[in-house]
């Protein structure tokens, strides 16, 4: 075996860094999935009045009501009320205390005299911003961002393409609109989803509660559809029912033409250094 030169590190040593560059090689080639791009405070409205009372129900249920400045969440988990500020899917955030698991808060912001013609200017994701400062304000939140290199999902068209149709302008204006959902509109019940006139990026944001993962929009489609999926959530009990539905993969293939295909991505994180239960009214 020849001895090492003088000069040249341990051959374990140089085993390590060749592994650690190897890795930040891989991780550069992997695409990077970013959070919701901050927001610019000049563009959103603040609520002028917030009330966070606990919420001991014991219940399951989370109910939230946004509009027309009124903000209205009850039963609401400090995170899930951090997943909606900030725009985030469950896996990019990280560090909750203990006392998630637990606690539940009934919150109520208010605008006094809200800009209405501003207020539906907003995007999606401008008024979700606009719950961040009652997270810095009253619960004390201070978090950094990261990234790390996560499996997700790709979403694509299936070779058949896909089983779905696109909205019809009497199907965007009408009072009952279709299945019982206008235009716009979204609903999911036990393992049933029913939409009417809205984008796969809709689709998209949902997936992710039920795959613990991100999911990627690859399907090209710029349109509004309407769509309907049926299937077996994973805490159903078994079925011995010809007709019971399938796996949500295999729904997606059947029933919309999409497919699920497994990726890796370097995923931007949203990570918690400090937090403490709400500040009193």
């Amino acid at each position: 075996m020849r001895a090492q030169p003088a000069h040249s590190p341990p051959a374990r040593y140089a085993e390590s860094i060749a592994l650690l560059l190897a890795m930040a090689a891989a991780a550069l080639h992997q695409p990077r999935i970013a959070a919701q791009s901050p927001v610019p405070d000049t563009k959103v409205p603040a609520y002028d009045v917030v009330s966070i009372k606990p919420n001991n129900t014991g219940s399951g249920s989370v109910n939230v009501s946004i509009g027309d400045g009124n903000f209205d969440a009850a039963n609401i988990s400090l995170k899930t009320l951090i997943l909606e500020a900030y725009s985030l899917k469950e896996s990019q955030l990280s560090g909750l205390p203990k006392w998630n698991d637990s606690a539940r808060f009934d919150i109520r912001a208010k605008i006094i005299a809200p800009d209405k013609k501003l207020l539906k200017s907003l995007t999606r994701a401008q008024s979700r911003s606009m719950l961040q400062p009652i997270l810095t304000d009253r619960f004390q939140l201070k978090f950094h961002r990261d990234w790390k290199i996560e499996p997700i999902y790709d979403l694509v068209i299936t070779k058949g393409g896909p089983k779905f149709s696109a909205t019809t302008a009497a199907e965007s204006t009408s009072d009952t609109g279709v299945n019982g959902v206008k235009a716009g509109g979204f609903s999911v019940r036990n393992g049933s989803l029913t939409a009417t006139g809205v984008p796969v990026s809709t689709l998209v944001d949902y997936l992710p509660s039920q795959l613990q993962r991100v999911v990627i929009d690859k399907t090209g489609l710029t349109g509004k559809y309407n769509l309907q999926l049926k299937w077996a959530r994973d805490d159903a009990p078994p079925s011995t029912d010809s007709d019971a539905p399938p796996d949500i993969f295999t729904a997606l293939k059947e029933q919309l033409g999409l497919e699920l295909k497994p990726s890796k991505a370097s995923i931007e994180t949203f990570v918690i250094d400090h937090v403490e239960m709400p500040s009193e009214n």
